[in-house]
């Protein structure tokens, strides 16, 4: 029998395991390095065929990842038995070796000849590779790991939007634990105990997700499974949720089998980890991993899960302080707005109600000296019809806003919002001249926002383009749909915005006005964002400013948020 292989020296395999190792140090991305490790296997053990297969979760063939040369057949059976621990006969013109991964048996590599066989001590020389070219992957695993949690500490400290954090953490995990199902953050809502989904993405759904804002009430036994804060696995063989050992929590993976009524065949959760972010000062929520296969995950996705658990509970924390602080900015802009209106309007409402008291008299007179004339009545009760009309028209306008939350859920009309604004608005636009122009088509969609937020926000945005005129000129406003969103375009003949002011507007406390508080296009700006819309200011000084606002209209029942 010949030997087509010649690493009975130690020195030539030591040899061949220090360049390997070298040139997969150069190496990042991981099949490049798997490639790399093939083709020199291949070349040094003088092998006609080589392969890299894997069994993935739910299928029965192993799949080759490579083959030298690209197109080689390979017996399946064999590799599968093999990857299924089974001990196979392998043929003696054949030699196997597993990589590991993630804790376990993850592919195999393969090699062949054509002609003659392998030498007798080829075998543990090729498991020698096998180990060096695993080492070199898990290394790889690991940098990426650190990788991705370095990049999402900087978005912390750069202060990301909580919702693009979670989604950032959402991502790492895919990354990493390449999951085909989806991924999930649901945090407790406050003073109750219910789960509210905030954040999803659905491999399954191509990053479509149909249950956010979902809320899901917890009992006891599940707020304290929650409370442990441990890393809870579970698979579905058939039809039931089985916890991995010496866990009991299988309610918590059924309250968190939500998705499962949306599912088409083939695609619903098999495998789940869950992770609570319980903390000192309490549950935050829920960290959630899912597969469509049972056996997906491990000891290794499991840990995994954990080392962003402190990730996850930075960003719920923030995303709650953030809430509570926008909510204080909102209320305080809110009566900051109310206290300047009744500024503006006062001059107004004064000349209003200074032309009735008159009239009133005038009618009281005439009417105690028997000289009342019906037509003149008639006339002056039209006058104090309209100057009172005008004074509902203000106060109603007023006590609108006054009344409107600013809420994160619910249903805005946008023309119902302008003309509202308008309705406040109109008289000391007239009284300083400005000529106004609005194309606002009626019948436009609602909006995925609350209507009090739609108020506050078109009146901070008309009353910035009304200041930005005080000696008159022209103000249009047109609202129109534009596919499936609804823009609004604010244009103004003011003094326009300076270049050096123009990038800071948006930033709280940054004011040009001489009594303004700066929190007005800060809180145009948050209004905006978490209706999932989008702002644009363009700007020239001396010739005025335009204000784009694009919102999303309101999805149909049943639909949910997409990311």
């Amino acid at each position: 029998m010949s030997s087509r292989m010649s690493p009975e020296s130690e020195t030539h395999i030591h040899s061949f395991l220090n360049q390997l190792s070298m040139g997969l140090r150069q190496v990042r991305e991981d099949r490049k390095a798997l490639w790399l490790s093939l083709r020199s296997t291949c070349q040094f053990f003088k092998a006609t065929d080589g392969c890299l297969a894997v069994l993935p979760a739910g299928c029965d063939l192993a799949e080759l990842i490579f083959s030298v040369p690209r197109g080689a057949t390979w017996d399946r059976d064999l590799l599968t038995a093999f990857l299924r621990r089974e001990k196979p006969a392998i043929p003696n013109h054949t030699l196997l070796a597993p990589l590991n991964r993630a804790g376990r048996l993850w592919a195999v590599m393969g090699l062949k000849l054509k002609q003659g066989q392998f030498s007798r001590n080829a075998p543990a020389a090729l498991y020698r590779v096998a180990r060096a070219v695993s080492d070199s992957i898990q290394l790889m695993d690991w940098e990426r790991i650190v990788e991705v949690r370095a990049r999402i500490d900087r978005k912390i400290m750069e202060q990301l939007r909580p919702k693009d954090l979670f989604y950032q953490i959402l991502h790492g995990l895919r990354s990493l634990t390449r999951y085909d199902h989806s991924s999930a953050l649901l945090i407790c809502s406050e003073g109750e105990r219910a789960l509210e989904l905030v954040a999803e993405q659905a491999a399954w759904l191509k990053g479509k997700s149909l249950q956010i804002g979902r809320r899901m009430a917890l009992t006891e036994q599940l707020w304290n499974l929650m409370r442990e804060g441990t890393v809870y696995g579970f698979d579905r063989p058939g039809n039931c949720w089985v916890e991995w050992p010496g866990q009991k929590a299988s309610p918590l993976a059924e309250l968190l089998d939500y998705n499962r009524t949306q599912e088409q065949s083939g695609s619903r959760e098999a495998a789940m980890l869950c992770a609570p972010l319980a903390t000192r000062d309490g549950v935050l929520g829920v960290l959630k991993v899912a597969a469509r296969h049972a056996g997906t995950f491990g000891r290794y996705e499991a840990d995994l899960l954990s080392r962003f658990m402190p990730l996850a509970a930075v960003a719920v924390q923030n995303s709650q302080r953030t809430v509570t602080l926008e909510a204080k900015m909102l209320a305080a802009e809110r009566k900051h707005a109310i206290a300047d209106l009744a500024r503006g309007v006062s001059h107004d409402v004064n000349n209003a109600l200074g032309a009735v008291l008159p009239l009133v008299q005038q009618m009281l007179a005439d009417v105690r000296s028997s000289r009342a004339d019906p037509t003149v009545l008639a006339e002056d009760l039209e006058q104090i019809e309209r100057s009172l009309q005008t004074c509902r028209r203000i106060f109603g306008g007023m006590l609108t806003l006054a009344r409107g939350t600013a809420q994160r859920v619910g249903q805005g009309d946008v023309h119902r919002a302008i003309e509202c604004t308008l309705a406040i608005l109109q008289d000391s636009l007239e009284r300083q001249g400005v000529r106004l122009n609005i194309e606002s088509v009626t019948g436009l969609p609602l909006i995925k926002g609350g209507q009090g937020d739609l108020e506050q926000l078109f009146l901070n945005l008309l009353a910035n383009a009304r200041d930005s005129m005080p000696a008159g000129g022209q103000l249009s406003v047109q609202a129109q749909r534009s596919g499936g969103k609804v823009e609004v375009v604010i244009q103004d003949s003011g003094c326009g915005i300076s270049p050096v002011h123009l990038p800071q507007i948006e930033e709280p406390f940054f004011t040009t006005k001489h009594n303004g508080n700066g929190l007005g296009l800060s809180i145009c700006r948050s209004i905006i964002w978490e209706m999932q819309g989008d702002l644009k200011i363009s700007s020239q000084e001396g010739v005025g400013t335009e204000v784009r606002v694009v919102l999303p209209m309101l999805e149909p029942a049943g639909a949910g948020g997409v990311r």
